[in-house]
């Protein structure tokens, strides 16, 4: 019986020693918990978010910009956008798609983009719905227009086809002529989001010319000079934002992928780059409708627009 009395003297000790170490704990991290519930009820910090558009665009590189931008919409804490681009353009229908996703997220957000290296023909057409534009001195932007280009021989006796059209799509006149509706179309939405700021008339935008920063800010074409860092600081500023988070979505490049193929003398693996279609099918010759800026390798350009 006395052992019995002990024992359960000696458990009652334990589990109170318990009990006052548990309210103890309790007591001195009850500050870092409330702050933790705070945060989590009013949602995370309100930040900035930087997404990267940065290459040529293509369906293929457009895609993860376009949910990174879907991703920001939907996130509360997300005050304001910073599009970071670098790009000279690319396919007419990849660029449409990124534009619909950079003008929809300006309509939810304030939304900044800032000039790298290069934002030329589709690289421009994809942030003109920002609110401003920075450049560096010695960003190219421009280069508003559209080409065409078409495989050398898609004809042959060797295929039968069910129209005259069937193996090229259309004519080159009929080529020339869908190029100069792209091309009005570019112009037109130049003219919807920066007719007010621009100097330039129709014609001499439809020259397709590119500008370095410091003269695109002189006529229109840009808003001001600055860097990602003035551009992060302004999205910060219009939405009265003193103490906030960067969020910076990576830039994602998909120019080629990697095969490894075996090994080299040293027994190590071998690895190739296999560069992609930038804007076609590997397999596939097809009329592409291009608003990009720079030379492509054996292009045959028939029109101009």
């Amino acid at each position: 019986m006395s052992l019995g009395n002990d024992s359960t003297g000696t458990a009652t000790w334990k589990f109170v020693a318990v009990a006052v170490a548990a309210v103890l704990i309790g007591a001195a991290l009850s500050p870092y918990v409330a702050a933790l519930t705070s945060g989590l009820g009013s949602g995370q910090p309100a930040a900035v978010a930087v997404v990267h558009i940065d290459g040529s665009i293509s369906d293929n590189s457009v895609d993860p910009v376009v949910e990174d931008l879907r991703e920001v919409r939907q996130n509360e804490s997300v005050e304001a956008v910073v599009l970071r681009v670098n790009s000279p353009g690319g396919s007419v229908a990849a660029t449409e798609s990124l534009y619909n996703a950079v003008n929809r997220t300006a309509q939810q957000k304030y939304l900044v983009a800032s000039v790298g290296q290069m934002a030329a023909s589709g690289g421009y057409f994809a942030m003109l719905p920002a609110d401003r534009i920075y450049v560096n001195p010695a960003s190219q932007v421009g280069s508003v227009g559209v080409r065409s280009s078409v495989p050398q021989d898609l004809t042959s006796d060797s295929i039968i086809s069910t129209g005259p059209n069937k193996l090229s799509g259309f004519t080159v006149d009929q080529a020339r002529a869908q190029v100069r509706t792209l091309k009005n179309e570019f112009l037109n939405t130049v003219y919807a989001h920066r007719g007010d700021d621009l100097s330039l008339d129709r014609t001499e935008l439809a020259e397709a010319r590119v500008y370095l920063g410091a003269r695109a800010t002189q006529n229109g074409v840009a808003d001001d000079i600055g860097d990602l860092d003035t551009a992060i600081a302004e999205a910060a500023a219009n939405e009265d934002l003193d103490n906030y988070a960067v969020v910076e979505k990576e830039p994602q490049r998909l120019s080629g992928f990697a095969i490894a193929i075996g090994g080299d003398r040293s027994g190590a693996n071998r690895t190739v780059v296999v560069q992609q279609e930038p804007f076609g099918f590997n397999d596939v010759q097809t009329p592409q409708f291009l608003a990009l800026y720079g030379a492509i390798e054996d292009e045959e350009v028939i029109a101009r627009g």
